[in-house]
């Protein structure tokens, strides 16, 4: 297994760039590598990835998942290309968001795009963070992430959030 790390730092906050991550079907808007996510349930999705004409199908799980914390997931795949790892977030102030993702790959992986280049697996995260950090940036606000919590593969659905406004809301009277 290739384990790689990095860390890059967006000019967001935390609740944003966490609710941005966590909309894994959009992925493909500014990751290269990732062609299509669908989420089955809350806690499994399945992912396309791929470079040119070449494409790979994977299965994952998420088994930790913290509201503007973190998720921890596995691939469900035994055969091909495993993967596992985690994203964290962290608040450096009110606009600033450091994400780190570190990730764990081996197996027969696609074009050889995580495994058996020297330092690619690096080089692909590194870019693809880059990517998240202009696509998030130029947006300046995320759409609703989902804010359930998922501990030992049990899901907690996210309690929704009472309107802060003090005008009515529709229905009225």
């Amino acid at each position: 297994m290739t384990t790689v790390e990095e860390s890059i730092e967006v000019a967001v906050d935390l609740r944003t760039a966490y609710d941005q991550w966590t909309r894994f079907e959009g992925f493909p808007r500014f990751m290269s590598v990732v062609k299509r996510v669908q989420q089955m349930t809350p806690g499994v999705s399945v992912w396309v990835i791929g470079t040119g004409p070449l494409r790979r199908e994977l299965r994952a799980e998420i088994l930790e998942q913290v509201p503007d914390s973190h998720l921890v997931w596995q691939g469900l795949d035994r055969r091909g290309l495993r993967h596992r790892g985690e994203v964290r977030f962290r608040s450096l102030g009110d606009d600033r968001t450091e994400v780190t993702l570190r990730m764990e790959v081996g197996g027969r992986a696609l074009l050889g795009l995580f495994c058996g280049v020297p330092g690619a697996a690096r080089r692909v995260v590194r870019r693809e963070l880059g990517n998240f950090q202009r696509f998030i940036e130029g947006l300046g606000e995320a759409g609703e992430g989902w804010r359930g919590t998922i501990r030992n593969g049990h899901v907690r659905p996210g309690m929704p959030e009472i309107s802060k406004s003090r005008v009515p809301t529709w229905p009225v009277g």
